[in-house]
């Protein structure tokens, strides 16, 4: 038994030691290729191995001889060892690199698609997360485009809208100016109309502004939504009535939700202007809210006539304002675009569909907790 122990201790002694010269060389060629670190590593177990072999072998005196058959064995089976590490890191290293290659092209605004055959598990996973994070992108840029291009649209159409009030009140400032506006009292009631537009406009901006900031800072408090509906309706009616509209509201649940009031009477008023504005005269907007499960559902349905399936994505786009027979004059399209961002501050949904003569514009809100 004592002489098993002392082999034992020469070959854990000689294998340690090349164990402590790999693990140098694998710190010194830790830059370096993965087929370099492979061969340091096949290299290491090998070495061990025969110097492990050697110390035993001396200790036990064998004859020159066996020694010899004993370090041709182990030197043979180093060099198939360091061979087969060899092919292996350079097969792993064409994988790795392929999969580089094949990353590379989604960075430069491409899509990720990993190379054809097989490879090990981990670069495998490293592939399903890059064409994970591919998709992701590819997603991302899209978004990107749609926001850059309704950014585009809000710009040239805020530009045109401001130019067209800005022109005529510096045509009749300049006509009262000269003293030559034939009826003055008209021309003044018709300046403070532009400037409240103006004044309309630059409001939304500054609402649309603080939305996508991040700055929107809502008060919730429990109010039913019976009393938000009256209180719209009632702010509508005039223009209602001006347009030849009827609003039909008698389908309001009495339901208690928690919602920053302000805000939620400007959803509904942007709801209320768009649907009769869009609606032809002797034409109804209705207006109805029911409780489903723990949510509360508010419609606003109109006769517009409907909505292309292909604008129906845009509809809640800042800036999109549909086709221009069906553009009011004041509109800067703005008022859908704060209605979503408002309604999503609530942890609620906005969305719209067609239905037969028009289109019906959906809010869900999270209804209150009943005590």
């Amino acid at each position: 038994m004592r002489d098993v122990f002392l082999m034992a201790g020469f070959a854990f002694l000689g294998a340690a030691a090349a164990g402590l010269l790999g693990a140098l060389a694998l710190r010194l060629v830790r830059g370096r290729s993965v087929a370099v670190s492979l061969a340091v590593v096949a290299a290491v177990a090998v070495t061990a191995m025969l110097t492990g072999t050697l110390a035993v072998a001396w200790a036990m005196f064998l004859s020159p001889h066996d020694l010899t058959v004993v370090t041709t064995v182990c030197a043979m089976a180093a060099v198939v060892s360091l061979a087969t590490a060899l092919l292996l890191g350079r097969w792993v290293v064409a994988r790795s690199n392929a999969l580089a290659l094949a990353a590379r092209s989604f960075g430069d605004g491409g899509s990720f698609a990993a190379p054809d055959g097989q490879a090990t598990a981990e670069l495998a996973a490293l592939g399903r997360e890059l064409a994970a994070t591919s998709a992701k992108l590819a997603a991302s840029r899209e978004r990107e485009r749609a926001l850059e291009s309704s950014r585009r649209e809000l710009v040239a159409w805020i530009s045109h809208d401001l130019r067209t009030p800005l022109a005529g009140l510096r045509a009749m400032s300049e006509a009262l100016e000269d003293g030559v506006a034939p009826d003055p009292d008209r021309y003044l009631r018709r300046i403070r109309t532009e400037v409240e537009r103006l004044n309309t406009m630059v409001g939304d901006l500054f609402e649309l502004s603080r939305i996508h900031a991040g700055a929107l800072s809502l008060a919730p408090t429990r109010i039913s939504i019976y009393d938000l509906v009256g209180d719209a309706l009632a702010g509508v009616d005039p223009l209602a009535r001006e347009l030849g509209v009827q609003l039909i509201g008698d389908r309001v649940d009495r339901i208690p939700v928690e919602v920053d009031g302000k805000e939620m009477t400007r959803v509904l008023g942007n709801l209320l202007v768009n649907a009769v504005r869009r609606t032809p005269a002797d034409g109804t907007v209705a207006v109805s809210a029911e409780r489903q499960a723990d949510t509360v559902v508010l419609s606003v349905t109109d006769g517009c006539g409907g909505i292309p399936e292909e604008d129906l994505p845009r509809v809640f786009d800042t800036g999109w304002r549909g086709s221009d027979a069906r553009t009011p004059p004041a509109g800067a399209g703005l008022g859908l675009a704060i209605v979503r961002g408002i309604v999503e501050a609530h942890d609620g949904q906005a969305a719209v569909h067609n239905v037969d003569g028009g289109c019906r514009f959906e809010v869900r809100l999270p209804a209150a907790v009943t005590s």
